[in-house]
């Protein structure tokens, strides 16, 4: 394979991750709305679109092969393809999750809602979608500065979390018609918390891209230096 294919074969491979994270972005905001405001028919859309999702890791994970078998990349080249297939890996399973979310959206059926958890929910989803976003943009730049701030905004998502878990528990416990649709702001929140701690391990594949290193972020064992 010619280096001129291999750069441009390079090139498609962080095209191509950067549209499966803008699938992920939508879907994980589409869930939610779905949620919030009943639409099962956005929900529907979004299980549909996981097709595509599950696609591009596909393709992206058979490129990634490819070119490590035909051109044997050492250093920043090899690290660039471990990153995709790493990282697209965390991308469907957040898209997986944005699928779950979106499915409790068609299984709720007439139950009794409660409007300020609903709302802190969407919070914690506006949140996230912009976690997303720019762990995106940071993957474009190789930016490991920025990737280390965004893993830190895991740390708003478990606050979210964790507000959401005393408050449905409580209202509960007070209304007892509210343990349906309350299990279900429980499963959904979880499944946003997860949706965090995938972002966080695509920053740490971005701080790998950029300096070789594996580092393990939002934890008490710090790998590398601050």
């Amino acid at each position: 394979m010619l280096r001129s294919q291999f750069e441009e074969d390079l090139l498609n491979l962080h095209n191509q991750f950067y549209e499966m994270g803008m699938l992920v972005s939508d879907a994980v905001s589409k869930s939610v709305t779905s949620y919030i405001t009943h639409d099962k028919n956005l929900a529907k859309e979004v299980i549909d679109n996981d097709e595509h999702v599950n696609e591009h890791e596909v393709k992206l994970e058979k490129k990634s092969f490819e070119m490590i078998a035909l051109q044997q990349p050492v250093t920043i080249d090899l690290r660039t393809i471990i990153t995709v297939m790493k990282a697209s890996s965390d991308l469907e399973r957040m898209g997986d999750h944005a699928v779950s979310i979106a499915k409790s959206t068609i299984r709720v059926k007439g139950t009794t809602r409660i409007s300020e958890i609903e709302k802190i929910i969407s919070d914690m989803s506006d949140y996230i979608k912009k976690m997303v976003d720019n762990v995106l943009i940071a993957y474009v730049k190789t930016d490991q500065k920025d990737a280390k701030m965004i893993a830190k905004m895991d740390k708003q998502i478990n606050q979210y979390y964790h507000e959401i878990y005393s408050s449905t528990i409580k209202t509960m416990q007070e209304r007892p018609e509210t343990v349906v649709s309350g299990t279900d702001y429980l499963n959904v929140a979880q499944y946003l918390e997860r949706i965090g701690d995938y972002v966080t391990n695509i920053c740490e594949w971005i701080v790998y891209l950029a300096t070789g290193k594996i580092t393990e972020l939002n934890s008490n064992c710090q790998i590398d230096e601050p």
